[in-house]
């Protein structure tokens, strides 16, 4: 078992700690997942990019001692796109939120699970804009509030993993704040992978979301992710109603695609001949 404070020293930038996140807010716990992740693979620092976008989320790249980069709003997923053609020998991760991942950056989500580039994107999913004061977000249930949904959301959410395997995702899993060993190895099999990974992640926002919406504390939040969330092997052993107000943690679904990097370096070499 690795000792949080030797994970921390190893991995993280400890002059720019603590971090700026609210109290009782899961990114904290989700970023440590990521480091523990990249930890348990035992991959070279340099070898590792971090990139994120805009949003509580996208804190993290100040925050992890690798290389990183802050990118612009939704633009977290091309970016790495770029960087991981120029340099495929590299594991890129991307940080984001629900909002810069399936809002501005939806299309970008799209396409770079259409093309099965070798990047992992980790999603850390609060069901709110929060960093701008709480809008709705498209993870946002049906019938929740928002600064902008003064009167109740009425869209649809997004189920951000069954978007990504339908657009070509060859590895989607789901992980919670709670369940930190179970979202460990999501993200730790995710980045493993050979082809376009997305690990959604369930953090808790009591300061935006649970306060508007009235979800209680942190601590109930928790426990609800607690509550709520079953191991996949679990999952399938439930009956119809038993799942109805249940959510799978873990892979949720693998295939095995060409990956674009290797396509691409085909490419070039069929070009020389």
């Amino acid at each position: 078992m690795i000792k949080t404070s030797d994970l921390v020293f190893r991995t993280m930038r400890i002059d720019h700690l603590p971090h700026i996140w609210c109290p009782g807010c899961g990114n904290g716990i989700l970023m440590r997942d990521v480091a523990a992740a990249i930890d348990n693979l035992k991959l070279q620092k340099e070898k590792v990019v971090i990139v994120s976008g805009i949003g509580c989320s996208s804190r993290a790249a100040g925050y992890l001692d690798f290389n990183t980069i802050h990118t612009t709003h939704g633009r977290a997923i091309p970016f790495a796109t770029g960087i991981k053609l120029a340099r495929p020998e590299l594991e890129v991760i991307v940080i984001t939120g629900d909002g810069d991942c399936t809002a501005i950056g939806g299309n970008h989500l799209i396409h770079a699970a259409r093309r099965n580039i070798e990047i992992t994107v980790v999603v850390f999913n609060n069901n709110i804009y929060g960093m701008t004061g709480g809008q709705y977000s498209p993870t946002t249930p049906a019938g929740e509030w928002g600064t902008t949904a003064p009167y109740g959301n009425i869209d649809r959410q997004f189920d951000i993993p069954q978007l990504a395997a339908n657009a070509g995702a060859s590895y989607t899993a789901r992980g919670t704040a709670y369940h930190t060993q179970q979202t460990i190895k999501a993200i730790q099999d995710g980045i493993a992978h050979p082809g376009f990974s997305l690990i959604d992640c369930y953090s808790p926002c009591p300061t935006y979301y649970g306060r508007k919406n009235k979800k209680g504390s942190a601590v109930d939040m928790m426990k609800y992710q607690r509550d709520h969330g079953v191991p996949a092997e679990q999952y399938a052993k439930l009956s119809d109603e038993e799942k109805t107000d249940k959510f799978i943690v873990g892979k949720l679904s693998q295939n095995e695609y060409p990956g674009y990097t290797q396509l691409y370096q085909q490419l070039i070499e069929r070009s020389q001949e």
